[in-house]
């Protein structure tokens, strides 16, 4: 990170460079030393204007949404995932009626909608609760699905008798990137990794190009599950899902991934994107496809 302050700090010094010769090279004012900023006698409506003809970047129109470049074409998934805070005191009843009615759901088809994960978190928030859904059909098949549940007696009472245990709870809409590993049900014991960046609005294309060379580094041992990135709820936010055998073989493969020539680069290139970042260390539900 030192290395990146100090090159902003030269480019900020040569940006000042640049516009002193800039000026100098106006007629009239080439033998005209240009004092600081401050000092300078021409009124403020002439700075704002003049300055930014030097200083707006001239950006290509893009043609297209970030969700349309990013994400699978062969499939039209939306994923939802659920955080909820649970009481402390509640977090084994919770469980137990979450592992009682969702899998119904799940293995009802006339329900278009998929458990993919459900997780509580080891380390990281504590007391929570993370379920990761898949709607195949995408919109129409999450307002489908919506539709039904507001007619299903018995998942009403599940969401009245859940909501005594819950402190707060939030979710999102997510699709999933393009060159990413499609979230499929793996036998376990593993411990899962979230973790979850949010981007500085603007960067999620240059995020997934770097991504899209780097995940190759991240694949001998299977530990890449999938990668998403938000589309209603907090927006600019991407979730990577890894899993592994142990904590141990975690630091062991994230090491692994840095003898590898270019990851070096994805970090490098990446981290300027990211305003925070946060992981989350989670234990698979009994339910869980993915154990």
């Amino acid at each position: 990170m030192a290395a990146a302050v100090c090159r902003t700090g030269s480019e900020a010094s040569g940006s000042r460079f640049a516009v002193q010769l800039v000026i100098a090279d106006i007629p009239g004012h080439s033998r005209v030393s240009p004092a600081p900023l401050s000092h300078r006698g021409y009124s403020r409506d002439a700075e704002g204007s003049w300055f930014r003809s030097l200083f707006v970047h001239k950006v290509d129109p893009r043609k297209d949404a970030h969700s349309n470049l990013l994400s699978k074409k062969e499939t039209s998934n939306l994923y939802k995932i659920q955080f909820h805070n649970v009481k402390p005191e509640c977090l084994e009843t919770y469980n137990k009626l979450t592992e009682e009615v969702l899998p119904k759901l799940h293995s009802d088809p006339d329900y278009p909608c998929d458990l993919v994960g459900n997780w509580n978190t080891w380390y990281g928030e504590q007391d929570q609760a993370v379920h990761l859904w898949r709607f195949s059909g995408g919109y129409p098949a999450l307002m489908d699905c919506m539709s039904k549940l507001r007619q299903n007696k018995e998942y009403l009472d599940f969401r009245k008798e859940r909501s005594r245990m819950l402190l707060s709870r939030r979710n999102q809409l997510l699709l999933e990137f393009s060159f990413w590993n499609e979230p499929r049900p793996r036998q376990g014991p593993n411990i899962y990794e979230l973790r979850s960046y949010k981007l500085k609005p603007g960067t999620m294309i240059e995020w997934g190009n770097n991504w899209a060379r780097a995940i190759k580094y991240r694949q001998e041992n299977q530990e890449a599950v999938g990668g998403f990135f938000s589309q209603i709820g907090e927006l600019y936010v991407v979730h990577h899902l890894w899993a592994y055998r142990d904590l141990q073989s975690r630091e062991e493969t994230r090491n692994a991934a840095w003898r590898k020539r270019g990851w070096d680069e994805n970090v490098y290139y990446t981290v300027p994107l990211i305003r925070t970042m946060e992981s989350r260390i989670m234990i698979p539900l009994k339910i869980s496809p993915l154990q």
